[in-house]
């Protein structure tokens, strides 16, 4: 059975290269093409597509009202399109903060003649969205009815031995959007510093960090390289930069490098997972959270190796947005607590505070 898609945007051109580029592949079919958000509604509510890709910038209805109201109605997964503007940027991770699944850079700019250039890309990304698990925009807010379901693992008997702590993340698909529900209710004071990896290239990242320093208790902040690791602050690894933790004689220091891809990716999971295991004065604790693909398994088993300790979180397969990554970490045998997504932020505040005593 295909896939069907409406495309959205407000460029004739735009429209009819997109969907020649989606129908190039033998799963992907094009139902319908939209001009802007409110045709596109119209056409949604008479085709009920599998996906939709939404352009950002439209007359009459813009992609972010059109988005917010496919998400109230319909939770359709959504790719948007974006042009390389930075407030494109901000209004995509604001797409991806409420519910889009993925999103696609147009090579250059609005109406970008050589969109074929990221061919792959675009039909990758709605193969995946067609996969993805999408909730209504305010499902994420309700109270857990089953709380058998909360936590599948939860090793009790393990707990952190050492006085200074560290939390770990990795996301992917779904990831703003996972990242401001465990984020926003962590207090100011939380007795660690948190470092992040997001699959995003450069410039969104700066753009979610920002964001999510807006909406949250605690400092967020695009990682610099030199960084201090301060307590009650967030560090999101820049796009196109792997982030690794070093240990000085007194603190603990970010560095940003060019290395080669991990799992296709830069920056990585993998890298920055690897990096704290080497570190031994730390308490440790890792999240993998929805994404596609497997980056972070390799690392939570080098954490597990290199120390006991270390205490694995991944989101369970009914909140994962694309239960993949989380899938990949609970295969290795080395995940403590298995969590909803909702869950995930109270399971890291009483872990950390173990160490405070309380």
């Amino acid at each position: 059975m295909s896939i069907r898609v409406i495309v959205i945007d407000d460029s004739a051109f735009m429209r009819k290269v997109i969907s020649n580029i989606l129908e190039s592949s033998p799963t992907i079919e094009v139902i319908a093409t939209a001009r802007n958000g409110e045709d596109g509604l119209n056409k949604i509510e008479k085709y009920h597509p599998d996906v939709v890709t939404l352009d950002v910038e439209m007359p009459i209805m813009d992609g972010m009202e059109t988005l917010e109201r496919i998400m109230k109605s319909h939770s359709l997964p959504v790719v948007m399109l974006s042009s390389v503007s930075d407030k494109d940027k901000e209004k995509v991770v604001q797409a991806m903060s409420k519910g889009a699944v993925d999103f696609i850079e147009k090579p250059s700019g609005a109406i970008s003649l050589n969109i074929t250039d990221i061919k792959d890309e675009i039909v990758r990304k709605v193969l995946i969205a067609a996969e993805a698990k999408v909730s209504h925009i305010h499902d994420d807010e309700k109270p857990l009815k089953d709380v058998t379901k909360r936590t599948i693992i939860d090793k009790t008997n393990i707990s952190f031995v050492k006085h200074q702590s560290i939390v770990a993340i990795g996301t992917s698909t779904g990831g703003p959007k996972a990242l401001l529900t465990v984020l926003k209710d962590i207090p100011k004071d939380f007795n660690a510093p948190i470092v992040i990896v997001q699959h995003m290239p450069p410039g969104f990242t700066k753009s979610l960090a920002e964001r999510l320093d807006h909406n949250c208790h605690l400092h967020v902040k695009e990682a610099e390289d030199g960084d201090m690791l301060q307590n009650g602050t967030v560090y999101i690894a820049p796009g196109d930069s792997h982030m690794e933790v070093k240990s000085t004689q007194s603190n603990l220091k970010i560095e940003l490098t060019k290395a080669p891809k991990r799992n296709g990716h830069r920056p990585s999971v993998d890298v920055l997972f690897e990096s704290l295991s080497l570190i031994s004065h730390l308490n440790k604790l890792a999240v993998v959270l929805t994404g596609m693909g497997n980056d972070g398994a390799h690392g939570v088993q080098q954490l597990k190796i290199s120390d006991q300790h270390t205490i694995i979180i991944a989101e369970n397969k009914e909140s994962s947005v694309v239960y993949g990554m989380p899938k990949a970490a609970k295969l290795t045998n080395c995940v403590d607590y298995i969590v909803h997504l909702q869950e995930v932020c109270s399971t890291v505040i009483k872990i950390v505070d173990k160490t405070r005593g309380k």
